[in-house]
């Protein structure tokens, strides 16, 4: 009986090893809203679904050289933060008084260790400052003056003017302020790495016309980003304070550890029956550790796209989609 005992611990590591059912997964999502009815605009739907084809790609060509989570997701939500077609870096909404300031989070589910960064005016990729944030200093979140002044001593990329985060659209809607944009959401991706580890990381210019100094969900760690190997890593989109309030990331991330809920019914009770949707309306995107991984949203649609690989095959499984249905590449 003790022989029997002992085997049954040695083999308990490679058990968990062997819970990994894909080599490695990747979800991105560039926000929620009113889009639903973008998909049917083929034009402008195909330039989203190529923009998520290429930040999968990247993500892919890290995981697949056996590349870590947060180099993963760093490099994905650097393409996004470069893209003007999402809420993130270049092409951020605005706040109320016509400037930009923009939030992101990361953090990694096998220690959870964590970096934010919030109300940043001139880094030019606000997820590198909040990883700098995790791994350079004892702190979870810098915010303000105090954040963009750490990035430039980090040697981290700084614009000269926080109007390089304008464009040719963003600049009508500071001379306007009259109409109400739908580009309210983020961008975020959560990743599962062949080492077995979670990662998940958000980035966000906020809401349109937000009160200078607003904090929305994306940086608040357990409320718009969260990652725990025992649950699942989490990245939100939506209206950020009915998210905080609900504590969305790290809701469903307990419920999936503790509840033991498979990933994708827990994230639906949450999108569609927890959340007050006719004001907290948006979406996540989340996987654990075995490659399971979900998407909802209660808005009129998603930027989203997920890629998979299988333990012993060759070829990934890949899809985007902007309303309802994916489209599979």
């Amino acid at each position: 009986m003790k022989h029997l005992l002992i085997a049954i611990l040695l083999l308990l590591p490679l058990c968990r090893v062997m819970a990994q059912e894909r080599d490695y997964v990747i979800v991105v999502h560039g926000g929620a809203g009113a889009m639903g009815g973008l998909d049917k605009d083929q034009e402008k739907a195909a330039r989203y679904y190529a923009a998520l084809d290429s930040a999968l790609s990247i993500g892919d060509a890290i995981l697949s050289a056996g590349g870590e989570g947060p180099q993963a997701v760093m490099a994905v939500i650097n393409y996004f933060e470069n893209n003007p077609l999402f809420n993130a870096g270049v092409g951020a909404t605005c706040t109320n008084a016509g400037t930009f300031e923009l939030d992101a989070a990361i953090m990694e589910g096998k220690d959870l260790t964590a970096g934010a960064v919030a109300g940043v005016k001139t880094v030019k990729h606000p997820i590198n400052a909040a990883y700098a944030v995790k791994t350079r200093t004892p702190h979870v979140m810098l915010a303000g003056e105090g954040a963009d002044l750490f990035a430039k001593a980090q040697g981290l990329e700084i614009v000269d003017d926080n109007m390089y985060f304008a464009t040719p659209k963003t600049m009508k809607w500071i001379d306007e302020l009259k109409k109400e944009s739908k580009k309210n959401g983020t961008v975020g991706c959560v990743v599962l790495d062949r080492q077995g580890n979670l990662t998940a990381g958000t980035s966000t210019g906020g809401m349109f016309k937000k009160q200078w100094g607003r904090v929305g969900d994306s940086p608040v760690i357990g409320a718009g980003t969260y990652a725990d190997n025992e649950g699942c890593a989490v990245s939100c989109t939506g209206h950020g304070e009915y998210f905080i309030r609900h504590v969305v990331a790290y809701n469903l991330s307990t419920r999936v550890k503790l509840l033991h809920q498979p990933i994708a019914e827990a994230a639906d009770y949450i999108i569609h029956t927890e959340l007050n949707t006719d004001a907290g309306n948006g979406g996540l995107i989340a996987v654990d550790k075995k490659g399971n991984f979900a998407m909802p949203f209660n808005s009129g649609g998603m930027f989203r796209g997920y890629l998979y690989k299988e333990k012993g095959k060759d070829k990934v499984s890949k899809a985007v989609g902007i309303g309802k249905d994916m489209k599979v590449l």
